[in-house]
């Protein structure tokens, strides 16, 4: 027989068909589809002859939930996407123990296995820099899906052969940095190299190739957007948090904001309101939750006092502009 014959006389699962099977209640016809068998005269649903697209299981006896023939889901933070296995030490598959005989022929196939788990120096190169990019976003306290979205961009930045002349800590910190403003995750660039094992340029420097190669979609991150981060740190009541974040989102809509450093500015609006409001909050507390020096919060708040009369004018002119309702 031909092959064309075999395969024109097959079940397609999209197209209702036929079966040779009768209902079992009337006796009328019965057909098939992806869904369900059931009798086109009583409309009885035949379950034993159901598709189950479902995952396949396998039970054994004694532990009939815990084994699945599914296994893990692939995941981009594994140089291998989680396809690799690891050979156990003290039990066999079906949980006896082992003898010591055995148990030094697994330790040999352990050792051989760890030595060809790489088939090539840029694979060992992946697994590290994926190793850093797992360990800083745990210590950031990242999700899952910036923390993935790093490990991609750190699989771009080796395709794009990025990594050459540069350190792969500080490839992978830039890679979890950029991963955090394109999510628009607030981590400031020293948060994430103090972290790092390299100096704070490198990562910077790391940050700044990626940013140019491989076009990040980052958007620039405003001051009002580190009110509620910073006045959460500083313990700060509801009212002066409500006054610092207007306070910002006014200077950044008269342009004061640009150029500067946006966890700086969110401080000094913090400190701007806690002043008006009466409360003993202190510029070195302030500069040190915003990770900028006194000075510099020093600087913003005068530039606000400073600035108040075109915030204020600046704020009556576009509410007369908007229509009234």
């Amino acid at each position: 027989m031909a092959t064309r014959d075999i395969y024109e006389s097959g079940f397609d699962e999209d197209v209702p068909a036929s079966t040779n099977n009768t209902c079992p209640d009337c006796g009328g016809c019965v057909r098939t589809n992806t869904l369900e068998t059931l009798c086109e005269e009583c409309g009885l649903v035949i379950d034993e002859y159901q598709i189950d697209h479902g995952p396949d299981w396998r039970f054994t006896a004694g532990d009939e939930e815990s084994q699945r023939r599914t296994g893990a889901p692939l995941t981009p933070t594994r140089h291998d996407r989680g396809l690799s296995s690891e050979i156990g030490y003290k039990r066999d598959a079906s949980g006896r123990t082992l003898s010591g005989k055995k148990r030094q022929q697994i330790a040999r196939l352990r050792r051989e296995q760890s030595r060809g788990r790489f088939q090539s120096k840029a694979e060992a190169n992946l697994a590290h820099g994926l190793g850093e990019v797992r360990r800083i976003a745990g210590a950031l306290e990242l999700s899952e899906s910036t923390r993935d979205q790093a490990c991609r961009l750190f699989r771009s930045a080796q395709n794009e052969d990025l990594l050459r002349g540069r350190s792969i800590e500080a490839i992978a910190a830039g890679c979890v940095y950029g991963a955090c403003r394109c999510n628009a995750v607030l981590r400031t660039l020293p948060d994430v190299a103090g972290l790092a094992r390299v100096e704070r340029s490198r990562v910077t420097n790391a940050y700044q190739t990626l940013n140019t190669e491989l076009g990040l979609p980052i958007q620039p991150i405003r001051p009002s957007e580190f009110v509620p981060r910073l006045a959460s740190e500083l313990k700060i009541p509801e009212s002066p948090r409500r006054r610092a974040r207007d306070l910002a989102m006014k200077a950044e809509a008269v342009g004061l904001t640009t150029g500067l450093n946006p966890s700086g500015f969110a401080g000094a609006c913090l400190y701007k309101a806690s002043c008006d409001a009466d409360l003993h909050l202190t510029q070195s507390e302030v500069s040190r939750v915003a990770n900028v020096s006194v000075a510099t919060i020093r600087s913003h708040r005068d530039t606000l006092t400073e600035s108040s009369d075109i915030i204020v004018t600046a704020t009556e002119a576009s509410s007369l502009e908007q229509p009234s309702s």
